[in-house]
């Protein structure tokens, strides 16, 4: 059973997410709230698996409330669910650390596809917006961030880097897998390590970051 966590300023919106999500057996909305803050309370007393959170909403908006979730729950993955696909919007989500973002106007199957891939860790966007937050992250002025980062691009080995420019050309294993004439499991060893090497959460960060190193 997926645990859900809903979050949206529109009571109208939260129920018709409960009503269509509960639809599928394997779906539990365990929770509502109607801002950031509340989000991040009803989290720490409720420990959702998935978490659907729209973006602007009074008191505290949903990247902040992103932010402090994937920080203090680390087990708590965050879908944003919204109507706005600016690129800043979907640049900073991600960077909050979502998992996953969604428009409003996703088909109900997609969107619980989507829920069950976010729960085991698989990045979801809706077409076209990894390569708006791609685009959109622009090279920061060097900073010990920034050079940390470089520095682990570097580290790299020629075999992660080839895998890694695979990734951001948004292949899955298996297609990274038969280009690279390797098994499945050995790309998601490469993953895995590459993950860890950047220390990012997920594919879609660590593409960002390859992307940005081409700049």
């Amino acid at each position: 059973m997926i645990r859900l966590l809903l979050v949206d300023d529109q009571t109208i919106i939260r129920q018709g997410l409960k009503n269509l999500l509960e639809l599928n057996d394997d779906f539990e909305v365990v929770g509502e709230a109607d801002n950031g803050k509340v989000a991040i309370e009803k989290a720490a007393v409720l420990l959702p698996d998935v978490v659907l959170m729209d973006l602007r909403m009074p008191v505290m908006d949903g990247i902040a409330a992103t932010h402090e979730i994937v920080a203090k729950f680390h087990h708590i993955k965050v879908l944003v669910l919204t109507t706005f696909d600016e690129d800043d919007s979907v640049s900073k989500a991600i960077q909050a650390g979502a998992i996953g973002y969604l428009l409003k106007d996703t088909e109900p199957d997609a969107l619980a596809q989507a829920v069950r891939a976010v729960s085991k860790g698989y990045t979801q966007m809706s077409p076209g917006l990894l390569s708006k937050a791609i685009a959109y992250a622009a090279t920061p002025t060097p900073s010990a961030q920034g050079i940390k980062a470089q520095a682990a691009l570097d580290n790299l080995t020629s075999r992660e880097k080839e895998v890694l420019s695979l990734i951001s050309d948004g292949l899955s294993n298996r297609e990274i897998a038969t280009a690279l004439f390797l098994s499945e499991n050995t790309v998601k060893n490469h993953v895995s390590s590459i993950l860890s090497q950047l220390e990012v959460r997920d594919r879609t960060q660590a593409a960002i970051l390859f992307n940005d190193s081409l700049k």
